[in-house]
Formats: C-alpha cells, structure tokens, sequence
C-alpha cells in the first residue's frame, strides 16, 4: 500500500522552467523541516505580547514528528475563575469537529456500511432532498441553507433543538436550496448536524457513545467528548468562551443553538489532538487508503476542484491541511505539514482571533501582525448618539475602537491623558470643498483645526469619479478621511460637453447619463448630488433629476443638493426635491439651507413644518447648514432668472437677495484690488451705485474667463449678507439638521471654523443647544444622513475618528478679514487611530483612506 500524500499531484502542474521558483519554495520549506529552525522564539514573545494586551488565552502546541517542540498556555479556563488553562484542558473544538465527524464516516464506509454518493434519504427517513449525498454533506457542496440562519427564521429564542430536532425542522420547512448538489461549494454548518444523525441511524447509538468508542478510547484521549445543551450526559470539565468587553471578561459561551452537535460540539484538549493527529499517520483508525479521501480536494459536477476534502482545508501551495474552528468565545485551529510531519494546535476561549493569525504567518515565513494599542484615559466622553457626557476611558486597536470603561494601561501602552477634557467622535463635515487643497497640504490643517476627520465632497453637483478618488488616495495621502457623492453636473459635462449645458438633456443624454451614475455606485459613491442653482444644471428638467435619483435609489444610495432656488423659487424649489423623495423613495438632503429673500426672513418655523410633514407622509428628508448668516458663491448666483443685463434684476439682487455694504468680494480675478472689498465699497470706488456695479463686474468676469479659457482657479466669488440669525438659529435646531462647513481652504471663514464656531459660540456662549446635541448633529446625525458606515459613533468596533477638546475654550477665530486663523480649544484628533492634529500642528501622519458606501 502506497502512503499517504495529498499533495502527489502538485508537481505535475509546475513549469520544469521554475527553477528559481521551486528554490525558493524548497527553501521556505525547510523552515518547517527541523525544529531548530521553527520560529519558536518569535512565536513566543509574540503569544507573550498579545496575551499582555487581553488578546490571547488558550493553548499553543507545536509538534514534529510526534514529538512536542514548543507548548505554552496563557490564561484562564473559566471568567472570574483562577483556574489556568493547561494542555490539558478541553476546549470546544468548534468547527475542528468536523474531522472527527468524517472520520467516523470513513470507518462506517471502510465497514461497507455507507457509500459516499448513498443518498442522505437512505440512512435518514424523510430527509426532503433525495438528491443530496453523503459526499454532498461532507463537501459542503448540497446547497442546505445555514443551521443557525434556519433555525433563527423558524424557532423562538426559548427552542434548543437536539439533531433529531433539526431533521424534523428541514422535513417540515424544506427551505429552498442554494443551488443544485454539487454545482457549487460554500462553507456551512448544516451538513455536518445531518451526518451526526446518519452516524447515528447507522450505528444505533448516540453521536457520543460512537465518539467514546470508535476514537476516545482506542486512542486512549483522556479529555475529549462530545457534549451539547441538548445531551443527557454530566457536564464534563471544560473551558468556559467568553470575550473581553469594556475592560472585563464575560461569558460567551454555549447558547441555544448548541443543542446540536455538528456546528461544534466535540471537545478536546492540545495533548489530545496531538495524538489524533498522529494517529492519521497510522493505521489505527483506519487504513491510510481509506483516510485518504478526507485530505482529497473535492470536484465539483462540473469537474472544478475545490480546496476541501472531508472535513479539512487542503491547501496545496503551502503543502498542508488544516481546519479553523470559531463558534461564540472559541478561536482554534490545527495545521499539518503531511512530509514534514509538523503539526501546530491552537486552541483558545476568547473572542479575539489575533493569535491565531499571528501563529499561521509565523509559520508560514510571514510577519505577524501584532495590533498597536493606544489607551486615552479620563475623558468626558460625548458619544455622538445625544447621550449625556459621562467619565469613561476609551482603548484603541490599530485603526478601531476597542473598548470602553474604566481601563488600566497595558504594558508599555501609549496613553493620552484627557484630563476630564471631551472627547468626541470626529466630526463629519456633511458638504466639504477641502479636497482641492489635499493635493498640495495633505495634512488638512483647515479641516483638523476645528476636528473634522472625514469630509464629503461631490458637492453642488461637481464630483470627480471614484477610481480618480482612490488613485488620489493610492499615491498622495491625506489625513482625513474622503467620501464623495456622483455630482449630476458633472454627469451633463461628461455627456452633453461642456459647452452645451444651458439646455435640458435628451432622453438618449439622459440615458447616458443614468449608465454613468450607475458604475459610479457600484464604485461606492454616495449616491446623487445636484447644484441645480448653477447654470451647469440649472437648465435640467425635473424628470433628467428624477430618473438619476431613482439610478442612487436603487443601489441604496442618497440625494444631496443645493436646490434650484433660496429665494424666489424656493418654494418650488423644495417641492422638488421633496417629489423626489416621494417618487423613488430615496433619502433627499438640502444642503446649507437657508432663506436667502429678505421679505421671506423669520418664516423659518413654516419651512419646517413643511418638511416634517413630508417627514410624516414617509418622505426621509433632511438637512445640513453652516452656522454663519452669509454664504460664499459667485456673483451669478444674485439673478435667479438669469438675465444678468437687467437692471430691475439688479436692483432687485441688492435690496432682497443680499446686502452690498456686508457682502465682500473675495476673489476677482479681472481687477485683484477689489478682492476684500465690499460690493458698496467697489461700486464707490467705480462711481456707481451697487446694482450697476453688480451687473458690470458680471460681465467683465464673462469676458475674463472667454479670454482666459485655462485660467486655474475661480475666476469671481463674494461672501453674500442675506440671511437673518433667527432662521439660522431654528434651522440649525430641526433635529434633522446636521452641521457642515460648505468651506474650502481658503475664502470664507467657514473654511477653517465652522464646526468650532458651533461648539464656542451657539452652545458655550448662546446655549442655543447643549453640547451633546450639537455633536450629535456632528457626527452620529451625520453618518447616519449621508450613509457613512462605522463612523461617527464611539462605540467598540467602529473606527477610531477622535476628537479631544475644551468645552471651555473651544472657539473659532476665523473671520473675514483673517480666513485662515486657527481655532482655538482643539487639543488633539486621530484619524483612523493616528493622531494627525495636536496643538495646533500637524504630526505628519496621513492614515485618511476613501470612504466607499457600504454595498
């Protein structure tokens, strides 16, 4: 009889012609060939690391040739117990049991009690699939919908079903398959449940007496048994899972689904799976060509092999086989190297998975990632659900949050004192221009100096598209955090030309425009943005808006935008962008509301009852605003019809739609004198009253930019007075208003302090709302409007955004005169875990990454 080797096809596939390739490969080899040149040190101080930093308790044991070359165990068996965990303590295999189970089944075949393609309904009365095989089950190729995910939809939380229990919930369900038996592979729990009881409708006896008798005892295994709720067998000495939460360790252990075995339910301990290991060396259990199927790839109908046998992963490359098992608190998995009679056992009763990984690459001849813990202590933690303030400390890994509550430094661990300073999520800017300074000041001084971490761009209907995002990303950094609507006008330039906007899209445009928006999505943009106030898209019909919005509604994705009018039309501005929502269903934002007529101020409370009660019909609309009473736009935007040659226009522009002697040109490129200068200024310098100036630098603006067709930057834009401090106020307290800035890096004062501004001015100094409102509106609000997953919330899991500041001092000191002064109160923020911002400098850390809506 031949031995066993599972890899006897692997050479037949490789080029005689790689050579160096097979050196090297032999060369990795060896590593795992003799003990001495195993990586037992590194996985030691590793395994030593790790379970000082509460992420490893368990047992790892390295073997070679039998013979044990490396053991160690760390913890504890059992929460608030001091009982250690030792090699001999028995932990829930979890999905390792699923090898006994095969074995098993290759005893009951090598009695010519079973074949592997005999139907499950020949050992299993009523089994509904008459199709699906022994062979299926044990593959993971029958098409069986999950165990746990069945027995949620069809049991109550107070059922606990045993195996013969399960197989009367599939006759009476019989839940769709997946797909055909053996057209497919995907990893599941259920077959295994079904095998148990085909082992034990074989057998006549119970799935444990079969274990005990067939395995337990010929190798004489002194702490491996099988044991589920549903069992009537005494409670055996074993290893409580629990996990780590908040600085204490709780249980997580056997729950209801337990009550079958399959999903895990066999128990056993290092030293007893050393032996069972080298008993699949011997003849012991059973004839090496009978336990040769368990390490074969399976094939699939149509021929394709798949990496699994009978209850083990084959991986071919790495020339071993292994299983992982993770159920609950357990973390376990066994490796073989079959020709360098290697074997590495890990089992744990925690949570935490990082050992384990960091085991597998060791041996592999990789670098094991050890997290990076940082430990921030004796804050006031603000949330960003609205919850109240309270004292906490918060840990955390790598780039997440770890824990929360009242925690004690690892060793070594970074800590930041918060002296009884806040510490928030941070904040999200719902409507950014920041991106365009990221090119030459990565670091992002004006969006960190008030604490912003991630901005949202795609604004007024501009975007860049979502490949040019990541390649940005890729190959310059930030540090912070971008996610990006599909701007619409930015659509109609892609397709119509440039120069061709001031008109509506054809149908076949629009279609165009629709496949566009559509790859865009796929890509992980937010949804649809338009800036219909713009001359790019002021043209659109309302149906070109509807049909793109119904495109982001059907990929899950949401509408932003600055509406068609904040002044004469605005009334008919918003029936727009609530018949959107109404019609495709899709969330619908109003980005930087406000009232812009001066005979429609302080009719804010009317606005807003308007749109809760489109809230009350079941339309999802929303706001963003900026906590400043004038805007920044062009100078094109003061004639609403379009006829910028009307002096009623004109006139009509200085006395309702802004003020000329608070309105300040910030940017003219044609004459650079009047940038800084108020519109009334200007127009005493030109002689003229405010209105004819107006109409005259918009056509000198014109002629600038026909003359200059390449020119840079924006070539006009004014700071516009138009808005009246009780709207603000009110608008800014709907609870479906989050905050944004609508600010750049330069220009208007918005651009480095609006979110400051806010927490200094409109919660210190008017106590407008209270500080854990006005980050809500910051952060969780936020995240939650604009489908940002993970963020915006201080919770364990979600990514570590973070804000430390001084409620007392916290203020903005950007203004007109000085756009670009920082604020004050801002004591340091991390992104993604780095701290990228403290005391008023950047720290040269870039970790922003590209936001991409959760699919």
């Amino acid at each position: 009889m031949s031995s066993f080797n599972p890899f006897s096809g692997f050479f037949s596939q490789c080029s005689l012609k790689s050579t160096f390739l097979s050196a090297l490969f032999f060369s990795l080899l060896n590593v795992c060939t003799h003990a001495q040149s195993l990586p037992l040190s590194t996985i030691d101080s590793t395994l030593d690391v790790l379970h000082s930093q509460s992420m490893f308790n368990g047992v790892v044991l390295i073997a070679q040739e039998g013979r044990v070359v490396y053991s160690k165990s760390l913890g504890i068996a059992v929460p608030d117990s001091p009982e250690p965990v030792t090699s001999h303590t028995a932990f829930n295999l979890a999905s390792v049991s699923k090898q006994f189970i095969a074995l098993l089944l290759v005893q009951l075949e090598e009695q010519n009690r079973l074949d592997w393609d005999d139907p499950v309904l020949k050992f299993v009365p009523g089994f509904p699939y008459p199709d699906i095989t022994v062979r299926h089950l044990l593959t993971h190729t029958s098409g069986l919908p999950d165990y746990q995910v069945l027995v949620q939809q069809h049991t109550n939380t107070l059922d606990t079903l045993d195996n013969d229990g399960f197989l009367k919930l599939l006759a009476d369900i019989r839940p769709a398959l997946l797909f055909s038996p053996g057209e497919k592979w995907k990893y599941g729990t259920t077959g295994y449940v079904v095998l148990v009881s085909v082992i034990e409708k074989i057998t006549g006896m119970p799935f444990g007496e079969v274990l005990e008798q067939q395995i337990v005892r010929p190798l004489d295994l002194k702490n491996t048994f099988a044991y589920a709720l549903s069992a009537h067998v005494p409670d055996r000495s074993r290893a409580v899972g629990f996990e780590r939460k908040n600085g204490r360790f709780v249980p997580n252990d056997l729950t209801r689904f337990d009550g079958v075995i399959g999903v895990g339910g066999i128990y056993s301990s290092a030293e007893d799976l050393l032996v069972w290991d080298q008993a699949l060396y011997s003849g012991k259990l059973a004839s090496q060509a009978a336990l040769r199927v368990l390490f074969t790839p399976v094939k699939l109908n149509d021929g394709t092999p798949v990496n699994y046998g009978f209850g083990w992963f084959v991986d071919s490359a790495a020339r071993k086989v292994y299983h992982t098992g993770s159920w609950l608190g357990f973390r376990n998995i066994i490796e073989r190297y079959p020709e360098s009679k290697i074997t590495v056992i890990l089992l744990s009763n925690s949570t935490d998975g990082t050992a384990r990984e960091a085991v597998r690459a060791l041996m592999n001849g990789q670098p094991a990632h050890i997290p990076r813990t940082q430990l921030i202590r004796n804050v006031q933690l603000i949330d960003g659900t609205g919850s109240a303030a309270r004292r906490e400390d918060v840990r955390l890994t790598d780039d997440r949050i770890r824990e929360i509550g009242c925690l004690t430094p690892f060793p070594g661990e970074q800590v930041t004192e918060g002296n009884g300073r806040v510490l928030a999520p941070g904040f999200i800017d719902a409507h950014s221009h920041h991106f365009g300074g990221l090119d030459t000041h990565p670091e992002a001084i004006p969006s960190l100096n008030q604490g912003v971490t991630t901005i949202v761009i795609g604004q007024d209907g501009n975007s860049y598209p979502m490949d040019t995002l990541q390649l940005f990303m890729n190959n310059h950094r930030a540090a912070i955090n971008i996610a990006s609507y599909t701007g619409h006008s930015t659509l109609r330039e892609q397709v119509m030309g440039p120069g061709n906007l001031f008109r509506t899209a054809t149908f076949a445009e629009v279609d165009q425009m629709k496949a566009i928006l559509q790859t865009e999505m796929h890509k992980g943009s937010l949804g649809l943005n338009t800036g219909l106030e713009y001359e790019e898209a002021f043209y659109s019909s309302r149906n070109e808006v509807l049909e793109l919005a119904a495109v982001a509604a059907r990929s899950g994705g949401r509408y932003m935008s600055h509406i068609r009018s904040e002044d004469i039309n605005m009334n008919d501005a918003v029936d727009e962008i609530l018949e959107i929502g109404r019609k495709t269903g899709i969330p619908v934002q109003i980005s930087h509301i406000k009232i812009a007529k001066r005979d429609q101020w302080k009719t804010s409370l009317l606005l807003l009852e308007r749109l809760q009660a489109a809230r009350a019909e079941g339309i999802d609309v929303t706001a963003d605003i900026y906590p400043y009473n004038f805007w920044n736009s062009t100078l094109r935007v003061l004639f609403p019809n379009r006829d910028y040659t009307n002096m009623a226009s004109a006139e009509f522009a200085v006395s309702q739609l802004f003020d000329p002697e608070q309105s300040i040109v910030v940017r003219f490129a044609p004459n650079r004198e009047y940038a800084g200068r108020t519109l009334s200024e200007i127009a005493a310098m030109r002689r003229q009253k405010p209105a004819q100036t107006l109409m005259e630098l918009i056509a000198i603006a014109d002629q600038f930019g026909k003359n200059n067709p390449d020119y840079p930057d924006g070539i006009e834009a004014i700071m516009g007075k138009s808005m009246d401090d009780f709207d603000v106020s009110n608008l800014m307290l709907w609870p479906h208003t989050c905050f944004c800035s609508d600010g750049a890096s330069g220009g208007h004062p918005r651009g480095h302090g609006a979110f400051t501004r806010v927490l200094g001015r409109y919660v210190r100094e008017q106590k407008l709302m209270s500080l854990e409102t006005a980050i809500y509106k910051m952060t969780g609000l936020t995240a939650d409007q604009t489908g940002l997953p993970e963020r915006g919330v201080i919770v364990p899991g979600n990514y570590a955004d973070l804000v430390l500041f001084d409620p007392e001092t916290v203020i903005d000191n950007a203004s007109v005169k000085d756009g670009k002064a920082l604020s004050d109160g801002i004591d340091k923020v991390w992104v993604n875990g780095k701290t990228v911002y403290e005391n008023k400098k950047s720290t040269g850390e870039l970790p922003g990454v590209l936001i991409r809506r959760k699919q």
